[in-house]
């Protein structure tokens, strides 16, 4: 069974409503990575997209309303994501299975360059030592010119208090949500999409790809970022937006 466009678009937008929880401003992260890629895009054809570790999509359909034309690739590794993926995109992006965890990830990707890669809140399940391989193999993917941005929980070390103060100011804030039953908490999301016909399957494969979880949380300032970045061969390597606790940066090729 497959999912209708009308049910996946509803199963997308209860999964931005639930990440909003997380990042009341991911919206300002997404417009600013889209920014980027407006800047170094060439007028005469296709913005050519890869949405890394992409999961619903989010921001391949942010990018398909911006942008005149768009050759997306959302790649994923989470099965239940990508199907609500295939769903609400609905044929306008190629959907693909991959871990980024193994450096033989790219080769399910569609042959030839990208003008971005763009990922958002996910790389931190990996451990520092992979990141510092991705970054490289991402380089790879990318024509002359072409920008790479990562988006996450990249604390600024110059301040620790403050960065604590909003995290909790955060949480109390989305708890205060889900109590209102304003959005789902993460868990409950999950829930739910188990309780999806199409999805149930899904989602128990879903369980055995990650028995506990994600394997790491590895959050390193952006400091630590953009040495990772330079370190990979980027021209350019520096911050396109903060907020908060978060940031994200951008390597040019």
């Amino acid at each position: 069974m497959t999912l209708s466009f009308v049910d996946a678009t509803a199963l997308q937008e209860s999964w931005d409503r639930q990440q909003e929880g997380y990042m009341p401003d991911r919206e300002h992260r997404f417009a600013a990575m889209l920014d980027a890629v407006a800047a170094t895009a060439a007028d005469d054809r296709p913005v050519r997209l890869l949405d890394l570790a992409g999961g619903t999509g989010s921001i391949t359909l942010r990018a398909l309303r911006r942008f005149a034309a768009v050759d997306a690739t959302v790649l994923d590794l989470d099965p239940a994501l990508l199907a609500i993926a295939g769903g609400s995109l609905a044929g306008r992006a190629a959907i693909v299975a991959a871990d980024l965890s193994r450096p033989e990830w790219a080769a399910a990707l569609p042959a030839g360059e990208f003008d971005a890669v763009l990922t958002a809140t996910a790389l931190h399940w990996l451990p520092g030592e992979r990141i510092e391989g991705l970054y490289a193999e991402i380089r790879e993917l990318l024509r002359p010119g072409g920008v790479f941005v990562n988006a996450d929980h990249m604390p600024d070390e110059g301040l620790p208090t403050l960065t604590k103060n909003l995290l909790a100011t955060e949480e109390a804030t989305r708890n205060a949500r889900y109590a209102a039953g304003a959005a789902l908490s993460w868990s409950q999301w999950w829930a739910h999409v188990a309780t999806v016909p199409e999805l149930g399957p899904l989602v128990a494969r879903r369980h055995e790809i990650y028995p506990s979880g994600h394997a790491a949380e590895y959050t390193p300032p952006v400091a630590w970022h953009l040495e990772a970045l330079r370190s990979a061969g980027y021209a350019e390597a520096g911050v396109l937006w903060r907020g908060g606790p978060d940031a994200a940066v951008v390597g040019v090729r």
